[in-house]
C-alpha cells in the first residue's frame, strides 16, 4: 500500500514539474535503503504511466562508531522493511546517503 502512495506523490511532483507538456521519459535515483528497491519502483511506475521510466539504483554509504565508511551490510530488504549492520562490527551504523528516491530528470516535448 505504501508504494501506491510513494508513487502517486512521484507522479504529482512529474506532473507540476512538466507544467502540462507530454513526458517523454523521467530519469529516477533510488537507493539501496530506500523504502521500495529500483526493481519494484520501476514495475509499479510502468504499470501507472506509458512514458520511459530510466531508474538508477545508488550505493548506500554508512559511518559507524567502529571507524568504516563505505556500504553497509544488507541483511533483508523486503516489502517496507530494509536491516542492514556495519560488515565490520555488525551495529547499526549511521546512513550518510543512500535512503532516498529523487526525481533526476523529466524529458519532455
Amino acid at each position: 500500500m505504501h508504494e501506491t502512495i510513494i508513487v502517486k506523490n512521484i507522479l504529482e511532483e512529474i506532473s507540476k514539474k512538466a507544467q502540462g507538456k507530454k513526458i517523454t521519459s523521467i530519469t529516477i535515483e533510488v537507493g539501496d535503503l530506500a523504502h521500495l528497491s529500483a526493481e519494484e519502483l520501476k514495475e509499479f511506475m510502468s504499470n501507472m504511466v506509458d512514458y520511459d521510466i530510466i531508474v538508477n539504483n545508488v550505493k548506500a554509504l554508512v559511518e559507524c562508531v567502529c571507524g568504516y565508511k563505505g556500504e553497509p551490510k544488507i541483511l533483508m530488504h523486503s516489502h517496507d522493511l530494509t536491516l542492514f549492520e556495519c560488515p565490520k562490527c555488525q551495529l547499526t551504523p549511521k546512513v550518510l546517503k543512500g535512503e532516498d528516491i529523487v526525481l533526476r530528470e523529466i524529458k519532455t516535448q
